[in-house]
């Protein structure tokens, strides 16, 4: 099923979070916790897609570490609205990026590096790496 208000939603919920208003100053673990619910939201999502072909299988970059590299790649099939899902991740990527920045959050800097393909196996897309 889709959810064609999905993307409008998460969009302002984002926006409302990280504008600032002189008398209400969001505090990191309340941004931090809208970040976290949006991931959920977009992993929800991608987790309710199926796959019939590896064609209908893709990934994407998926979160923003404070070095630039993204946490993960998440994986999807074409049977979800792709466009809804990739303009939530675009939004989500962005957002914790400027959180990263804000509260200077460090990490690790290592590179997740992204499948080599993906694979659907019991309607499910799988993602393959390769050494």
């Amino acid at each position: 099923m889709k959810k064609p208000y999905l993307l409008p939603f998460v969009s302002c919920l984002i926006f409302m979070v990280f504008q600032c208003e002189e008398d209400s100053i969001p505090t990191m673990e309340y941004e931090q916790n809208t970040l976290i619910a949006s991931k959920k939201i977009i992993e929800d999502l991608a987790a309710s897609s199926f796959c019939n072909e590896s064609t209908e299988c893709k990934f994407i970059a998926f979160g923003s570490k404070p070095c630039g590299e993204p946490w993960s790649y998440l994986i999807y099939s074409t049977s979800i609205d792709t466009t809804e899902l990739e303009g939530l991740v675009e939004v989500f990527n962005q957002n914790e990026d400027a959180f990263n920045k804000k509260w200077d959050v460090v990490s690790d800097c290592s590179a997740a590096l992204p499948p080599t393909s993906v694979n659907c196996e019991n309607n499910t897309c799988i993602p393959v790496y390769q050494n």
